[in-house]
C-alpha cells in the first residue's frame, strides 16, 4: 500500500482530536476519507474543514451498535466502490475509584471502547479481505499499565490490545495487516478536554497522523503489529 493516492480510509470518531489529525494526514497523502461519529452535525462540520465532497463523506455512527457500522461501511462502498484502511479511534473514558464507578460509566466505555472496535472489524472485514487492507485500533498506554481510578478504561484498553492482536493472527492469511497503537498522553479532545499551549508538550493528533501514514507505507512483508508511543520529555512542572 506504497502508493496511497486514491485509496480509501474509514476513521470512527473522525469528528475532532486523534481522528481529525490522522483524516488530514491522509488526505495530504491524496487518500479519500470517510469519517464518522455520533452526532451527524459535527462530523458535517469537520469533513468541510478538512476538505470536499469528493475526498471526504460525514457519517453519523455510533460504533457501539453494530448496524450503524453496517450502515456505515456501506455508504462508503456505495461513494467509493472500497476500503482500504480502518481506524477504530471512537472512544470514551470515566475515570473513578472502582467502587464508586457507575455501572452507566463501565457499560458505555465497555459498549463504545472495546464492543465499538469489534463491530467496526466485523463491518469492515469482507471489503479488507477484498483490498488486502488494514486495520488499525487506536488503543493506549492505559492497555499495557494500570492505574488507580482507571478500572473501567483500563479494563477496555486491555481488552483492545488483546483483541487487536488476535485479530492480527487471525487475519494476517488473508493479507489484512492489523495494528494498535498505543498513545500516551496526546493534546485531543479526550473526555471533553480542550487543547491549549499548556499541552505543547504532549503528543499532538496530527504525529499520530504521520505514524499512521509510516505503517501504511511500510514494506508488506513486515508488520508493526503493536506500537507504543509516548511524549519524548513529559511535563515536568
Amino acid at each position: 500500500m506504497q502508493d496511497l493516492k486514491n485509496k480509501v480510509a474509514y476513521i470512527t470518531g473522525g469528528s475532532k482530536g486523534i481522528g481529525f489529525g490522522v483524516a488530514e494526514q491522509l488526505l495530504k497523502a491524496g487518500m479519500k476519507v470517510a469519517i464518522s461519529g455520533r452526532n451527524l452535525e459535527s462530523v458535517q462540520k469537520a469533513a468541510k474543514e478538512l476538505g470536499t465532497a469528493d475526498n471526504v463523506l460525514a457519517i453519523a455512527s455510533d460504533v457501539a451498535k453494530h448496524v450503524d457500522e453496517e450502515l456505515a461501511v456501506k455508504d462508503i462502498l456505495e461513494k467509493w466502490g472500497q476500503l482500504d484502511v480502518v481506524l477504530a479511534n471512537a472512544g470514551v473514558g470515566h475515570f473513578a475509584p472502582v467502587d464508586e464507578l457507575s455501572e452507566n460509566d463501565w457499560h458505555q466505555m465497555i459498549n463504545t471502547n472495546l464492543n465499538g472496535v469489534f463491530h467496526t472489524l466485523k463491518a469492515t472485514v469482507e471489503a479488507l479481505k477484498r483490498s488486502k487492507g488494514y486495520y488499525i485500533t487506536l488503543a493506549s498506554l492505559a492497555g499495557t499499565n494500570f492505574f488507580a481510578s482507571g478500572a473501567g478504561y483500563n479494563a477496555t484498553k486491555f481488552g483492545v490490545v488483546g483483541f487487536t492482536q488476535a485479530a492480527m493472527l487471525d487475519l494476517r492469511k488473508y493479507d489484512i495487516k492489523v495494528s494498535t497503537i498505543m498513545p500516551g498522553s496526546v493534546a485531543s479532545h479526550f473526555n471533553d478536554h480542550k487543547p491549549s499551549e499548556a499541552d505543547a508538550w504532549k503528543i499532538q493528533p496530527e504525529d499520530i497522523g504521520e505514524l499512521v501514514l509510516d505503517l501504511l507505507k511500510m514494506n508488506p512483508r513486515t508488520l508493526p503489529s503493536k506500537i507504543e508511543v509516548r511524549p519524548t520529555r513529559p511535563d515536568l512542572k
